[in-house]
C-alpha cells in the first residue's frame, strides 16, 4: 500500500517537482546489474544522452576517459599489439606551445560589469595567468597520458625503445614533461592568487607581469624536455611495423655478407648496399609477393663473434627480432673473404645462433659464389687445424644443404625464391596453427 500511495503521489506531483526529483536522483548504484542496461530519455533539465558499459559491475560512461582510466588502473594492462608507435600523438615544438598559449591568454578580458578599475585589473590578471597555465598544462598532460607505458608494449617494441633510445631515456623524458606540467600548474595558481589579492590597479598589473615572466622562465628552462619527446616520437614512428599474423623472413649473418643485396632482390625493401661493415643501421622491412601471396622480409644488422655483453645495440636489434618475433630465418654466409669476417668466425657465430634459435624455420645461403675459387680462402687469423673436419667442410661449401647464389650472375636465384616461398608458406601454417591453439584455450568451456 505504501508503494502504491507513493506512485500515486508521484503521478500527481507538479512538473517542477518531477524535474527536481530527477536532478537529485543518486548517481551511484550499489548493486551490480545482471544485464547491460542503457539510460532511457527522461524530461530532466540539462539531460545529456550517453552510452554506458558495465565494468566490474559498475556503470562507466564510454566517453569518460578519466573514469575509464581509473577502472583500467585497478588491474594489470595486457600488452599491446605491435604497432603502438604509429598511434603516438603529434608533439608540438616547445616554442610553438608557449607562444600559442601566450596569445590565447592575452586575449582574455576581465569579467563584464566590474566598474572598479582595481578590481577589473586584478580580475583580468588572475584570469590571464590561469589561462596561460592551463594552455601549457593541457598538451603536456595529453603527452604523458597518450605515450604508452613501456611495460605494456609488445616485447619487440620494448626492445626497440631500449636499444634505439637508450635504457631508461624514454621514461626519463616523459617524467620531465610531467614534472614541467606540475611546476607550471603550481606556479600559475600561486601567481594568479597573488594577482587576485592586489590592492590597486598598478599592483595587479605588476603581479600579472611577474607571473607571466616567471612562467616563461620555467618553460624556457625546462621546456627542452618537450623537444626531446618530439624527437623520440619521430624516431619511434619511423620504426618498421611488423604484422605478427603475416609470415616474416629474417635475414641474418655477419656484416657485409650480402643480406641487403638479397633483400633488394627478393622484396620491395631498398636498403643501402655498400662494401663496408654495418651498412644496415637498423631494422628494415620489405614485402615479398610470391605466387600471389604477400609476405614480410626484414634486413638486420650483422653479427660479430663476441659475447652478448660485448655486442653493440645494432647487433642486439638483430637478436631482439629473433627473440620476440615469429620469423623464419634466412642465414647468409660469405666464404669469399670479401666481407671482412673470416669463415672460421662466421662458422662460430652461425653455430651459436643456430643453437639458440633452432626452433625457427631455417634456410642457409652461401652468397657471392661468383667470387669463390676452388680453394677456400684462409685468413691469417683463422684456425688452420685440419683435424676440424666440420670447419674444413664449411670453408669449402658452407653448411649442409645451403643454396649457393650470386646476385651478380643470378646463379641460384630462382631456386632461392622457390625455397623461400616454401619456407614462408610453412611459416604461415605454423602461425595459423598457433593462433588456433590460443583461441581454443581462451574459448569458454
Amino acid at each position: 500500500m505504501n508503494g502504491t500511495r507513493s506512485m500515486l503521489q508521484l503521478r500527481h506531483m507538479p512538473r517542477s517537482s518531477l524535474l527536481f526529483t530527477c536532478n537529485n536522483f543518486p548517481k551511484a548504484v550499489n548493486f551490480a546489474p545482471q544485464k547491460i542496461m542503457h539510460p532511457s530519455v527522461c524530461f530532466c533539465q540539462q539531460m545529456q544522452t550517453a552510452t554506458y558499459e558495465i565494468v566490474n559491475g559498475s556503470y562507466v560512461p564510454a566517453g569518460d576517459p578519466k573514469q575509464a582510466s581509473k577502472v583500467k588502473d585497478k588491474g594489470a594492462m595486457p600488452p599491446e599489439a605491435v604497432g603502438a608507435f604509429q598511434k603516438l600523438p603529434m608533439v608540438m615544438p616547445a616554442v610553438d606551445i608557449f607562444y600559442s598559449a601566450l596569445r590565447k591568454a592575452k586575449r582574455i578580458s576581465p569579467t563584464k560589469g566590474i566598474a572598479n578599475a582595481a578590481k577589473r585589473e586584478r580580475n583580468r590578471g588572475a584570469k590571464q595567468l590561469d589561462a596561460l597555465m592551463k594552455e601549457l598544462a593541457v598538451p603536456l598532460r595529453m603527452y604523458k597520458e597518450n605515450f604508452p607505458n613501456k611495460r605494456n608494449l609488445h616485447p619487440y617494441e620494448r626492445s626497440l625503445i631500449e636499444l634505439t633510445l637508450g635504457d631508461g631515456n624514454y621514461e626519463e623524458v616523459l617524467s620531465k614533461v610531467d614534472n614541467l606540467r606540475k611546476t607550471l600548474v603550481s606556479v600559475g595558481k600561486e601567481h594568479a592568487s597573488l594577482c587576485a589579492k592586489s590592492l590597486s590597479k598598478r599592483e595587479a598589473e605588476e603581479r600579472l607581469s611577474e607571473g607571466m615572466k616567471k612562467i616563461e622562465e620555467i618553460f624556457n628552462r625546462e621546456g627542452k624536455a618537450v623537444d626531446e619527446l618530439l624527437n623520440i616520437a619521430k624516431t619511434l614512428r619511423a620504426m618498421p611495423v611488423v604484422d605478427l599474423e603475416t609470415s616474416t623472413l629474417c635475414l641474418v649473418g655477419a656484416p657485409n655478407v650480402g643480406k641487403s643485396s638479397l633483400v633488394r632482390l627478393l622484396s620491395t625493401g631498398k636498403p643501402e648496399v655498400c662494401n663496408y661493415p654495418f651498412t644496415t643501421r637498423g631494422i628494415l622491412m620489405g614485402h615479398i609477393t610470391l605466387s600471389f601471396q604477400n609476405f614480410q622480409v626484414t634486413d638486420t644488422p650483422g653479427l660479430l663473434r663476441r659475447d652478448d655483453e660485448d655486442r653493440n645495440n645494432l647487433e642486439k636489434l638483430t637478436l631482439a627480432v629473433l627473440t620476440h618475433l615469429p620469423t623464419a630465418v634466412l642465414y647468409v654466409h660469405d666464404l669469399s673473404g670479401e666481407c671482412g669476417t673470416s669463415p672460421s668466425d662466421q662458422f662460430i657465430i652461425y653455430k651459436e645462433i643456430k643453437e639458440r634459435f633452432g626452433d625457427h624455420l631455417w634456410l642457409d645461403v652461401v652468397s657471392k659464389c661468383d667470387l669463390l675459387s676452388d680453394s677456400p680462402v684462409v685468413f691469417i687469423t683463422e684456425d688452420s687445424n685440419d683435424d676440424n673436419l666440420e670447419l674444413a667442410r664449411y670453408r669449402r661449401m658452407g653448411p649442409d644443404g645451403a643454396i649457393r647464389v650470386s646476385v651478380k650472375t643470378e646463379l641460384g636465384i630462382d631456386e632461392l625464391k622457390n625455397r623461400v616461398h616454401e619456407l614462408l608458406v610453412t611459416q604461415s601454417e605454423r602461425i595459423k596453427a598457433l593462433k588456433s591453439n590460443e583461441e581454443s584455450l581462451e574459448a569458454p568451456t
